[in-house]
């Protein structure tokens, strides 16, 4: 299949980190824009991670683990007026979290002295979600950086009550070239009720079409998910992990690797099959990310072999 075309430069991540407090009172750094940061960095995308956290304990220990992870720090910012952010997680019988999303946190008054960041080095793309856009501050200075800049926009969305809006997501969806989302969040954004699975594909191809999108990725958990290119629609089942712990991040983890296959533009359904089986190997792990460099290097060298074919 044809691949899609190599992005030239270093991606961009804009968005929220945080701790996720589990159940037993553990705590594990995450937020999907920092998860998908953390996990390029693991590939050795070296991306720049736009976020702000606050002038507390948890804060320090966010930059030092950045830092131990050898993530570039300079789109780290500081605040002294409001906390490092947290979301306290309930899991459900079959490992499905909950996520109790607290107000107020340092991430949502991210700065424009973020642009002058991007305007230093050479940039291919800027991804965010759309639960940062839930603040005036921090969707302000992405208005900003995607003016200013004219990269082209990824978008994950994410609808988390109450923290979303229809006029926001439209946005969003209009100025993106690429899209990702739950099966849950294309029903609601297109306001329709719950059908029959052989009909995903439909509205996928509606939504895609709708807003002119190069690649529209739509996640069915367990499923596997689906791919629309514009030309094709393609819909692949994943493995199941060999032992499921939870499903905190693995939705992240898909978009990670479809970041990394548009960076080195690998093939469609290359791309998409890697994706959703680095987020099964996410399931085996308690919350979103690892500081082991071979779970991320053992994946790195298999599709170098396959790709050496």
């Amino acid at each position: 299949m044809k691949p899609v075309s190599q992005l030239i430069g270093r991606p961009a991540i804009f968005g929220e980190v945080l701790w996720d407090i589990f159940p037993d009172g553990t705590s594990v750094m995450g937020g999907a824009p920092f998860n998908v940061a953390w996990n390029l960095q693991g590939f050795g995308l070296k991306p720049l991670f736009i976020s702000r956290i606050g002038e507390d304990a948890l804060g320090e220990r966010i930059y030092n683990i950045m830092d131990e992870w050898n993530m570039d720090l300079t789109g780290l910012q500081s605040d002294k007026t409001y906390p490092s952010g947290q979301v306290h997680i309930q899991l459900d019988s079959k490992g499905i979290p909950k996520y109790d999303i607290l107000s107020q946190q340092a991430y949502d008054f991210i700065g424009e002295e973020a642009l002058n960041l991007l305007q230093e080095d050479t940039f291919s793309l800027i991804y965010h979600g759309s639960l940062i856009e839930r603040s005036h501050e921090s969707s302000s200075t992405l208005n900003v950086l995607f003016q200013q800049t004219h990269l082209p926009g990824f978008v994950d969305i994410n609808l988390r009550e109450p923290w979303w809006d229809p006029s926001t997501i439209e946005k969003d969806l209009q100025r993106a070239r690429w899209v990702k989302l739950n099966d849950e969040e294309l029903f609601t954004i297109l306001k329709s009720s719950k059908v029959p699975s052989s009909n995903i594909k439909s509205l996928a191809n509606q939504l895609a079409s709708l807003y002119h999108l190069e690649l529209l990725f739509v996640t069915l958990g367990a499923e596997g998910a689906i791919l629309v290119t514009g030309q094709e629609t393609i819909r692949i089942n994943p493995v199941p992990p060999k032992q499921l712990i939870d499903t905190v991040g693995a939705g992240d983890a898909f978009t990670s690797v479809v970041l990394l296959g548009l960076t080195n533009g690998w093939p469609v359904n290359r791309l998409l099959e890697r994706a959703i089986s680095f987020a099964s190997s996410v399931c085996e792990i308690q919350g979103a990310t690892t500081q082991d460099s071979t779970f991320y290097s053992s994946y790195i060298d298999q599709w170098n072999k396959d790709d050496a074919k």
